[in-house]
């Protein structure tokens, strides 16, 4: 087989190599173009997130080249897409290596860099060294084990070091992506079958939207507790704060509170020194600067879920209303639509065709197709070691045998390339809805660099491992002549240890109790399943608040007409206002004329949030000794104690509990009868009957 494709010519298969991958660079510009700016976004941001990207899109293409170069077709006209041995094995190690190094060193240098906090560059950077080498170091303390056992059993050679780097890498990668991919083959196809439904989707969207609007108003809280940490320091014109003029007024520059809302809506924290330590640290005005940034980008993240479920909410009612009059109209296109959703080809009655009978059949018929790929997934992962031959995907990309040698071609190419692309796509859809990020979220046009760089090293984390697992589910006599299996598999199969946890973990993966047991039960259960909406809101509370919200009645919208004519920092369609202490759960529980006048200052809680954070971030700073740092953190500590509740109640009293016959709320401490009470002598007596639930009819219940 190798002098025959050493006798062919790869110059075609080079070319066509060539344009698939500006073809993929462009897919990942206009990805990178969705999520960022290209113009505002910096270049230390931008290149190494394209790379990130772009090298597993082109493992994805290198793996069914690799195939089909190992297992070439002895039928030229079926012959698919081959590279020469050298040209490979360079590929694997260029593509391999740069990918190790942006997931493990490059990309999470950067993130901290990115979200250090810091004004300069040189101490943004140590910040980012010492947090990631905490890092390293838990990674290498985890990894000794692997080492010992190594060394123990084959001697300490270089070669060696090198196969326990790569396997414990792969073990690492296989884990999370196992995990994250046997959430995502379930949920794609039950995600498309759901939304089948109209009434179903609608259902569910106003089930979602009152936690979520709860979300956006406590984004929106923070936020604005920050903002005024930020205009009280402003203010201070005095003392350390002097040493940090200009930052602070870059800080200022950034909140702007002046004319990002009503000055009347702003909360009223107390007194200075609850909100501001006395001395002002580089560390403290670091803390805040990260605290700030990343409150509004969480901030603009829940407004930019708020508005997707309006407008998707919306189009879902019109649907649905459309089966009476058969005609569909959206409306208008909104600012920020594409040059696809501003585009009209549809007649009314041909979009109302399309809507409500053509997609919803097609979402059933995907749901199917996906469910039924999951299934082989599935399958072929319990097989593969006991039974090979049934392996559905080894029998899909395999198409030609010569006794028991297996020969790849270009529609094996194809197919091997789908199911590589369905799997990463499983896996990455997974990790959009983990609850463990860190509040970290893809952002329209909006993304923080910082989840940037952290989305865009897991998407290279994860494509090698599942690929070289998807590599496993074929035929031994195929992926053990490709030149990724010399590159990596080799390494893996090394020691009993690699080739049992990459043959059995696949198949059981960690059961429920143990990923509770260590800390790494991901919330991936959908909220959906939550029918009741018990503890979210029901979904007639959220139809009511999307109503409004659309018809421009609630409370947000007038906050947004009242504060339209300021200057935004950030584009906001709807800033909703903090709920009151006190007042209804419902968010447009709350009067228009009561509204101004009775906006009551944050709640104890953010309060005691407020001064912890400001005990946490008031650390000694790095250029201070020790003596002095400890003279800051008790001064600030006595500034910022209050006065004990049991201390400030010594004058009050004791007050008899009610079940005893005490007085009833309202009524004074030493008075000798409550209001509305029968008479004296039954509020003050004791009576055994009230203790079961009996009253003064002398009834006991049971």
């Amino acid at each position: 087989m190798a002098s025959v494709l050493s006798a062919a010519s790869p110059v075609g298969s080079e070319v066509f190599a060539a344009i698939a991958l500006l073809v993929l660079s462009f897919v990942v510009l206009l990805i990178l173009r969705y999520y960022l700016p290209l113009r505002a976004t910096p270049a230390y941001v931008l290149v190494p997130i394209f790379f990130a990207l772009w090298l597993p899109a082109f493992i994805v293409l290198l793996v069914p080249i690799d195939l089909a170069s190992s297992a070439a077709t002895d039928d030229v006209a079926a012959r698919g897409i081959w590279f020469p041995p050298r040209l490979l094995l360079v590929s694997w190690r260029i593509t391999y290596w740069l990918t190790f190094a942006l997931t493990w060193f490059i990309l999470p240098i950067l993130a901290e860099y990115s979200d250090a906090g810091y004004r300069e560059p040189r101490d943004r950077v140590m910040y980012s060294l010492r947090q990631n080498a905490q890092y390293q170091a838990i990674v290498l303390g985890s990894g000794i084990i692997g080492l010992v056992y190594y060394f123990i059993t084959y001697g300490f050679r270089l070669v060696y070091l090198k196969g326990v780097v790569m396997a414990l890498a792969y073990c690492w990668g296989l884990f999370l992506a196992i995990y994250l991919m046997g959430h995502g083959l379930v949920t794609i196809p039950r995600t498309l079958f759901r939304n089948a439904s109209i009434s179903g989707r609608l259902r569910r969207l106003q089930s979602n939207a009152p936690k979520l609007y709860e979300r956006m108003e406590d984004a929106i809280m923070n936020l604005e507790e920050l903002e005024v940490q930020v205009s009280e320091l402003s203010k201070r014109k005095t003392g350390t704060a002097r040493n940090f003029q200009e930052w602070i007024e870059e800080l200022a520059d950034m909140c702007n509170v002046p004319e990002s809302r009503p000055g009347s809506s702003m909360p009223r924290i107390g007194a200075e020194s609850r909100i501001l330590p006395t001395v002002i640290t580089e560390k403290y005005m670091a803390d805040l600067t990260r605290q700030l940034d990343r409150a509004r980008h969480t901030r603009s993240r829940y407004v930019d879920e708020w508005n997707l479920l309006l407008l998707d909410a919306s189009r879902t009612q019109a649907i649905l209303d459309s089966a009476a009059s058969k005609k569909l109209d959206f409306g208008s296109a909104t600012p920020g639509s594409s040059f696809l959703e501003r585009t009209t080809i549809l007649t009314p009655y041909t979009r109302y065709l399309y809507h409500f009978h053509v997609l919803p059949a097609l979402r059933v018929m995907f749901a199917g197709f996906l469910a039924l790929a999951s299934a082989c997934i599935i399958w072929s992962e319990m097989v593969r070691t006991a039974l090979p031959s049934l392996s559905v995907i080894r029998l899909s990309v395999v198409h030609h045998w010569t006794g028991e040698k297996g020969q790849v071609g270009f529609a094996g190419q194809v197919i091997a390339a789908l199911w590589i692309l369905y799997m990463c796509a499983a896996a990455l859809t997974s990790m959009t809805e983990v609850k463990v990020w860190r509040g970290r979220a893809l952002v329209r046009r909006n993304t923080a660099y910082e989840s940037g760089f952290w989305y865009a090293s897991y998407v290279a984390r994860l494509s090698v491992p599942l690929s070289y697992n998807f590599m496993t589910f074929l035929s031994p006599t195929v992926f053990t002549k490709t030149r990724f299996y010399d590159f990596l598999g080799q390494l893996i199969d090394f020691t009993p240890l690699g080739n049992w946890f990459d043959n059995l973990f696949p198949i059981f993966g960690p059961s429920p109790r143990v990923k509770r047991m260590v800390g790494f039960d991901m919330d991936l259960v959908d909220e959906e399943e939550n029918e009741s909406g018990y503890g979210t809101g029901s979904w007639r509370e959220g139809r009511a608040l999307i109503e409004r919200e659309l018809n421009g009645t609630s409370l947000s919208r007038r906050e947004a007409i009242i504060g339209g004519s300021a200057t935004r920092s950030t584009p906001i369609l709807s800033v909703p206002a903090a709920r009151r202490e006190g007042a209804p759960q419902t968010p447009f529980a709350t009067s228009p004329s009561s509204y101004r006048d009775n906006v009551a200052p944050p709640s104890s809680r953010a309060a005691a949030q407020s001064r912890s954070r400001i005990a946490n971030s008031d650390g000694e700073a790095e250029d201070d000794n020790f003596f002095t740092s400890l003279g800051h953190r008790v001064k600030n500590t006595i500034d910022t104690i209050d006065t004990p509740k049991w201390f400030q109640e010594i004058g009050d009293g004791i007050k008899k509990p009610k079940w005893l016959g005490g007085d009833e709320e309202g009524t004074q401490p030493g008075s000798s009868s409550a209001a509305g009470s029968g008479s004296g002598s039954n509020s003050n007596n004791l009576d055994v009957r009230r203790w079961f639930g009996g009253g003064n009819d002398g009834r006991i219940r049971l």
